[in-house]
């Protein structure tokens, strides 16, 4: 009996929205041949990592064990799927695989980051196989919000793994593949061992609608708007934008996409042959010139992005345009959860210029690109796998997707990023837990989440900052007095006293108070000057500010 196994380890998106990453390996254990499906990114934030431009998962221990991975496999151009290609790739360095469309999207990714594009390999979809080590993967077409989406159907010595990616089924996308029942059923004929599946919308109760379904609402609103028409959405959501654009163009307007990442994806959708009768679309300098109840805005920015186009247009101009009173600016999107702060920004500055702001509170404008808990339930009943495991998703959808498995009595694991899953046998089972993190790239340096950039940055934002200077004669006694400076603090007590002044007061009776045991000695001599500051500080102000301090001695 062969001791070789079948592993499964989520390094990202299981447990979370976005950052996916998901490693399958087979062999002897400890020496399993491993490939990573999806090398994605999440988005930052002012309160968990300000300053941070893009955060993707930790691949230390991939990186570890590079010489036994094959390769990468995408399943489609979404960023949290295809984002950090270009960052993780030097890690890691080996064949990466994708169809046309996302293939153009991660060939942009790696030039970004200087990167050579040919390191990613175009490949076609089922039964195009591509082997890797003790795999053959072949990419199973399924419908999504963004063209090429696909399944990874992976066949191993073990059995075969079907990984949905994200997926619904609409059979009228409009642009890209529509769900084929009949080609699953092909692929679920031999028997699937497990189903990796999306759980994104496992609490929603009713089955998912068509993207065709849009049109006609859609097309009525702007067709009875009476002055300027400015739409967001997802930029990799190109049917949605065409349905926009359509919309624009039937009702006389003239059509202004604004924002590069929902330019590039049309250009990428053009290239690649999955759009082919985009309506004609003019400039913003054009668009300056026509008449607002001729125009019609399709922008980028759909969660409230500050450095996105209707983030800068709720704030003031953006390309030489500007919002009116009595515009219509409609959100043609769903929030994604943790963005409802920054969407109602966005949306509450457009009401203070007396914009009209139409969101989808009645499901009127947009229709989600994963499977509802019907569909899952379909595709349960269609693959009938010996398993399905649970992916894409808060833990929340994780642990209902498994409920719901064993309501259509198949057998579940729960498996949270980190948790390590043998699929060898009937039923998975966890037989390791593996340190998973995030990386953060931070300008152009990339850093982890336990180098502490991150959180003195937050600490610094909480509390303050105190620079704390001191110079010494070549007696170990101080010239003049130390002084401080300080960010980020009120300059002036309640009582009108520079805090200043108080902090330099508190040190200074210290340093002459302290033996020669501290003055003699740098690292004691800073470590009490910063207790004496921090705990000054917090009697004064009630703040613990970060203490940074400098100590100069005279030659």
């Amino acid at each position: 009996m062969s001791s070789d196994r079948l592993i499964y380890l989520p390094l990202g998106g299981a447990g979370e929205i976005g950052m996916n990453a998901y490693v399958y390996g087979y062999g002897a254990p400890g020496k399993e041949r491993l490939i990573l499906v999806d090398i994605g990114v999440t988005f930052p934030n002012m309160d968990t990592s300000p300053g941070v431009d893009l955060i993707y998962a930790d691949v230390a221990w991939l990186e570890e064990r590079r010489d036994r991975l094959e390769a990468i496999f995408i399943t489609h151009a979404h960023e949290d799927h295809v984002g950090a290609v270009g960052l993780a790739w030097p890690r890691l360095r080996v064949p990466v695989y994708a169809r046309p469309f996302t293939a153009n999207h991660a060939a942009r990714k790696m030039e970004e980051r200087g990167q050579d594009p040919a390191k990613i390999n175009v490949v076609g979809a089922w039964p195009e196989r591509i082997k890797a080590g003790p795999f053959e993967v072949a990419y199973l077409p399924v419908s999504h919000s963004i063209p090429e989406s696909s399944a990874l159907v992976i066949d191993t010595p073990a059995g075969r793994v079907v990984h949905t990616g994200d997926f619904k089924l609409d059979p009228t996308p409009l642009v890209g593949e529509p769900f084929d029942r009949g080609l699953w059923a092909e692929v679920a004929k031999p028997g699937v061992k497990v189903l990796t599946c999306d759980s994104t919308n496992v609490f929603s109760p009713n089955p998912g609608r068509s993207e065709a379904t849009l049109g006609p609402a859609i097309r009525q609103l702007v067709e009875r708007a009476p002055n300027m028409v400015v739409a967001t959405t997802f930029a990799s959501n190109i049917a949605r934008v065409r349905t926009l654009a359509e919309a624009g163009r039937d009702a006389g307007r003239s059509v202004c996409l604004l924002g590069r990442a929902m330019r590039r994806m049309i250009e990428a959708g053009v290239e690649s042959g999955v759009l082919t009768d985009f309506p004609a679309t003019i400039s913003p300098e054009q668009a300056a010139g026509i008449p607002r109840s001729n125009l019609m805005l399709i922008v980028t920015g759909s969660q409230g992005e500050r450095r996105a186009a209707s983030g800068q247009l709720s704030r003031g101009k953006y390309m030489g345009l500007e919002l009116k009173e009595g515009d219509l600016f409609l959100f043609s999107s769903k929030t994604i959860p943790g963005n409802e702060r920054d969407v109602l920004r966005v949306v509450n500055a457009l009401s203070e210029m007396g914009v009209d702001v139409v969101d989808d509170a009645n499901d009127l404008y947009h229709v989600s690109g994963h499977a509802n808990r019907p569909d899952l339930s379909t595709i349960h009943t269609l693959m009938r796998p010996g398993a399905v495991v649970p992916m894409h998703g808060e833990h929340r959808h994780l642990r209902e997707h498994v409920k719901l498995a064993a309501e259509n009595g198949l057998h579940a694991a729960l498996a949270p990023n980190g948790t390590m899953l043998d699929l060898t046998g009937d039923v998975p089972r966890a037989v390791e837990h593996v340190e998973t993190g995030r990386t953060y790239l931070d300008g152009k340096v990339q850093i982890g989440a336990l180098d502490g950039v991150v959180r003195d940055r937050i600490r610094m934002a909480m509390n303050g900052h105190v620079t704390v200077s001191l110079i010494l004669d070549e007696e170990d006694e101080p010239v003049g007095e130390a002084w401080v400076e300080l960010i980020g603090l009120p300059e002036t007590l309640p009582g009108g006293e520079p805090l200043a002044d108080v902090l330099e007061e508190a040190l200074d009776k210290f340093l002459s108070r302290a033996d020669d045991r501290v003055m003699t000695d740098d690292d004691l001599l800073e470590k009490d000057l910063r207790i004496i500051a921090r705990r000054t500080a917090e009697n004064e102000i009630g703040k613990r500010p970060e203490v940074t301090v400098v100590i100069s001695r005279l030659a």
